[in-house]
């Protein structure tokens, strides 16, 4: 194991074995989690699976699109809405235990429960979630929320980030939420160029200091930034710092990359000898499942080693894999549970021939060596 006084030969070796992987995985398939959202009615698809404790021994689980219906009962049947959310009873993988929520219309249609209404929204913009936390000090839930919006109505690809908002759940706040408040915040990058747009809120580190650790992604070689705020301040973006390679910076533009290759969603676990594990989706959309060990939330990061390797694209070549990430509240001593998501370059077409395509799939790192 290394120790905090070796950090020169951890950068050595890091410069060294730049680009190393390992060529086995080294997880185990987390099998009652994968079943666990493979569902014939109601919820039956969804991505951007992100968890966050709700109370006492209660887990918040949400969502961005999300597929609602009967799973066999063809396209009359089924709606695609932008997010949703889940709360499970206690922290075991158990149907009975876990009960979906989404919002619905007078008709009693399905409806998403998150809809971007600040006051720099349009007609047709919508929420993707990113990560988020419970802030014990303002009693209530924090989510990323990016604020999206189609550029062409007929191409489901043409999608842009058009801002970052946070969404607050005030504690006691029961499902769907809707007294929820929404927050525009500075936190992305609206360049013109792909390389000089980004966003704050693909994953989130609440330290025991009392610092919230916000991840950030930008540009094509997906650097991963890093914010940091004291709990307290949260909606108060002056108090907003970031790494800039060597201190923390008032200035967003001047954040530093810790390293690249990762994916928009993540996550940055502790360790229990004192380092911290980040587990990311090589390169964003790609077979591997990864990792980088670092000694503190911004680094400095090792190499990239592979985890795991998804086996999904390779049964059908329409298939793709995506956003990796921990779930730290969900782990038993000892490992990490992790997710993935799973995904069709053709959605509507391959959801008709295989309606259990669109879920988390999850497996178990041990951490013992690493």
């Amino acid at each position: 194991m290394f120790k905090h006084s070796n950090k020169c030969v951890f950068l050595l070796l890091t410069l060294l074995s730049a680009g190393a992987a390992f060529t086995q995985n080294i997880a185990t398939p987390a099998s009652a989690w994968t079943a666990l959202f493979k569902r014939d009615a109601g919820w039956y698809g969804g991505d951007g699976i992100f968890t966050i404790p709700m109370g006492r021994d209660k887990t918040l689980f949400y969502f961005s699109d999300t597929m609602i219906g009967d799973s066999t009962g063809g396209q009359a049947h089924r709606t695609m809405i932008h997010n949703s959310v889940a709360i499970l009873q206690g922290h075991a993988p158990s149907k009975d235990k876990l009960q979906f929520y989404w919002d619905t219309s007078i008709t009693g249609q399905p409806q998403t429960p998150f809809i971007p209404k600040t006051a720099d929204t349009k007609a047709g913009d919508y929420y993707w979630l990113g990560a988020g936390f419970f802030n014990p000090i303002k009693k209530a839930t924090y989510i990323f929320a990016y604020k999206m919006r189609n550029l062409d109505a007929h191409d489901d690809w043409s999608f842009t980030l058009t801002g970052t908002n946070l969404i607050v759940i005030p504690a006691g706040s029961v499902p769907p939420f809707r007294n929820h408040r929404q927050i525009e915040t500075p936190l992305s990058f609206q360049g013109t160029s792909p390389d000089e747009k980004g966003t704050f809120g693909a994953g989130v580190y609440v330290a025991p200091d009392g610092y919230v650790y916000v991840y950030g992604i930008k540009g094509k070689a997906k650097a991963l930034l890093v914010a940091r705020v004291r709990g307290d301040s949260v909606e108060d973006f002056s108090q907003w710092r970031f790494w800039d390679g060597k201190e923390w910076n008032k200035d967003m533009q001047r954040s530093a990359p810790l390293a690249e290759g990762v994916s928009d969603e993540l996550s940055l676990s502790p360790l229990p000898d004192g380092r911290y594990i980040l587990v990311f989706q090589e390169g964003g959309m790609s077979p591997t499942v990864a990792m980088r060990i670092g000694f503190s939330p911004w680094g400095p990061f090792g190499p990239a080693k592979k985890i795991w390797e998804c086996t999904e694209s390779q049964e059908n070549k329409n298939y793709f894999t995506y956003n990796a990430k921990a779930h730290p509240l969900l782990s038993a001593p000892g490992e990490l549970l992790i997710s993935y998501n799973v995904n069709s370059f053709d959605f509507f077409k391959e959801i008709q021939k295989n309606p259990y395509l669109y879920r988390p799939r999850f497996i178990r790192l041990k951490l013992e060596g690493l």
